[in-house]
């Protein structure tokens, strides 16, 4: 008998069918995949370890977790650091990896030191589908969806379509990897590709180093797609071997004749140096456009572009020069590896008598923890997002761009496109610099008599309540399209409250209406549910929880919306809150704030077909059966004790 041919699958399909669950790709409209590593960083990490500890488990149960401390490594007040001694003692206790502030940013660390082609990666951190860039399947979610995967429990993601980005040519020089990227994101937006993955391949990968793929996976996140990802080759193999991880290389491409759902094809030879514009990541226009206007600032690193090839291209092009007088140049590395290479290499001295201020390898600039602009500053900066009052100076004018376009602009104090940039070799050895991840032999066992050190300002995880049959409520905001996290949430100086969810509820929607909390508080008093009403792309950015949880502590039961972002989505049904959106998008005009709502059978609805009309405004939200259980109970945690 003739066998069958197997049909062939790209390297997405089979880094699904190699982790699935639960569910048909071809069939079910989600899917449950396992999930081997999960990496949380110290902004979202306190309060997935909070939960993870409600589960009443011993240890963690997926092979690998790290904790990396990254984001709030300024340490103004006691919060931040009483929160990295509650990390640092959780991580011992419960059998997980923990970076020390200093060490580095989480997606530069984890690709260097634990990433694996061929294996899963859940991230409590948006841009968590760096590791695509090896050839993982990183996603970026909650914090409690990372609780329940060190749990051994699954993951569970909508069905994905996966577009083809066929890359032919080779990048011209002072062309990179993030002028790619903004070439993708200048065709697709940052909205409307929700339930994607994008795949790259073709003739054109080969030509690219691991630190530039992971560059162009990092920034899918500003596509709002599930993930990112390429193939692990040759490319992958030299990249791991030289961090002394041979071992740990897994061949993953496509086969021959595998079907993308959507194939757009980049000539990388015809790409010419692109910036991101005010205020968004999908703003984007050409650095020639720009020529010439006047630069305030200039900050390279984050982990999108902070690895030694990144910073060793900067140092090469300042090598003999100096920064222009009148402008302000820093750069953070992405780790103690990258600044162990620059140190060696003779680059870190010549950074330094170019003129630039070398910053702690952190987060820091890209979310506003320091270094914000002065005021009306025009900012350049190789970081991923810039919306508008993210830099911590809301006047400010922030542009994304590449590490060359950066140097070039660096020496003029002007918009300046690279001409050229010499090519750095792939290092043939990284140094191993591993001093600073603590608990590495106790990985997966930990040390259950650890007690666990709670400062002031770590408060338990509050519990949702079920959803009630009717609901009289109220609009508590009305606000427009591309709404992000930071919108929701602030970041900045006001993440020290991450751990104590009463003290951070104050800040809920801060950026758009400070009196946003006292209102929902009021209408709390009265009997009334909170509603949020949205335009467009609601939710955007940052997998940030708080976004979702906070709300849910000021009686938020519901968001109404055009069309809201997969991470919020998730976050806002994993705490009780009902994602709907208008059936009829005009309707949005119809709803005003402070509108006294009758939301009539909303339980019903959410336990049958999802649809709700309130006033001839039709409603609809489009549940898993898993999801319309979470929501009816109040939330992911209530249903798992």
């Amino acid at each position: 008998m003739e066998r069958k041919r197997k049909t062939p699958q790209t390297v997405a399909g089979k880094l699904i069918a190699a982790h699935l669950v639960a569910g048909d790709p071809a069939v079910d409209a989600e899917l449950a995949i396992r999930i081997d590593q999960t990496l949380t960083q110290d902004a979202t990490g306190t309060m997935a370890y909070l939960q993870f500890e409600a589960m009443g488990l011993k240890r963690i149960k997926n092979d690998l977790a790290v904790s990396y401390v990254d984001h709030n490594t300024v340490q103004i007040g006691f919060e931040n650091a009483d929160d990295h001694d509650f990390l640092e003692s959780i991580a011992k206790k419960y059998g997980i990896i923990y970076s020390k502030a200093g060490n580095g940013i989480c997606h530069q660390l984890h690709l260097e030191r634990f990433g694996k082609p061929g294996t899963t990666l859940l991230g409590s951190d948006s841009h968590t589908p760096t590791g695509g860039g090896i050839g993982q399947l990183a996603i970026g979610a909650g914090g409690i969806d990372i609780a329940v995967a060190m749990a051994g429990g699954a993951f569970h993601i909508p069905a994905p379509k996966v577009r083809g980005i066929r890359l032919v040519g080779r990048l011209p020089g002072g062309v990179s990897a993030k002028d790619v990227i903004l070439k993708v994101l200048a065709e697709f937006g940052t909205k409307g590709n929700v339930g994607w993955i994008f795949e790259y391949f073709g003739p054109g990968v080969a030509t690219l180093d691991v630190p530039s793929r992971a560059t162009i996976a990092n920034m899918g996140a500003e596509l709002g797609v599930t993930t990112s990802v390429f193939p692990s080759d040759k490319v992958t193999r030299q990249f791991l071997a030289a961090q002394g991880r041979a071992g740990d290389f897994v061949e993953l491409t496509a086969d021959k004749g595998a079907k993308y759902d959507d194939v757009f094809e980049i000539d990388l030879s015809t790409l010419e140096p692109l910036a991101a514009a005010p205020h968004s990541p999908g703003n984007v226009v050409t650095v020639k456009s720009l020529a010439g206007t006047k630069v305030n600032q200039i900050l390279i690193g984050s982990c999108t572009n902070s690895s030694y090839r990144d910073i060793r291209t900067v140092a090469n092009l300042l090598k003999g020069k100096h920064v222009a007088a009148d402008v302000e140049v820093g750069i953070a590395c992405g780790s103690r590896q990258v600044i162990a290479m620059l140190a060696r290499d003779g680059a870190l001295a010549t950074l330094h008598a170019a003129g630039c201020r070398m910053l702690e390898n952190a987060c820091g600039f890209c979310i506003g923890a320091h270094m914000s602009p002065a005021t009306s500053a025009v900012s350049l900066r190789t970081n991923n997002r810039n919306f508008e009052g993210r830099s911590g100076t809301k006047s400010a004018r922030v542009y994304l761009v590449s590490p060359e376009t950066a140097a070039a602009s660096a020496l003029t104090g002007r918009f300046t496109a690279c001409a050229k940039a010499a090519k750095v070799p792939p290092p043939k050895r990284f140094p191993k610099t591993d001093d600073m991840f603590l608990f590495k032999a106790t990985a997966g066992k930990g040390v259950p008599k650890t007690r666990i050190v709670r400062g002031p300002n770590i408060a338990a995880v509050p519990a949702g309540l079920p959803l009630g049959e009717d609901l009289e409520a109220a609009v508590a905001i009305k606000v427009g399209d591309k709404i992000t996290t930071d919108h929701i949430m602030p970041a900045g100086a006001r993440l020290k409250y991450r751990s104590n969810v009463p003290e951070y509820s104050k800040y809920v929607f801060e950026p758009c209406d400070p009196k946003f909390h006292d209102r929902c508080q009021a209408n709390q008093a009265s009997g009334l549910a909170n509603v949020i009403v949205a335009g467009e792309s609601y939710g955007q950015g940052s997998s940030r929880e708080h976004a979702a949880l906070c709300p849910m502590y000021l009686g938020v039961k519901a968001v109404f919306a055009k069309s809201i972002e997969r991470i919020h989505r998730a976050n806002l049904v994993n705490f009780g809150i009902v994602p709907f959106v208008f059936e009829n998008p005009a309707d949005y005009g119809r709803l005003a704030q402070g509108q006294r709502l009758t939301l009539a059978g909303i339980r019903r609805a959410v336990a049958g077909d999802g649809r709700l009309e309130i006033g001839g405004i039709k409603l609809k939200t489009v549940l898993s059966p898993r999801e319309k259980q979470i929501v009816l109970k109040g939330g992911l945690l209530s249903c798992l004790n």
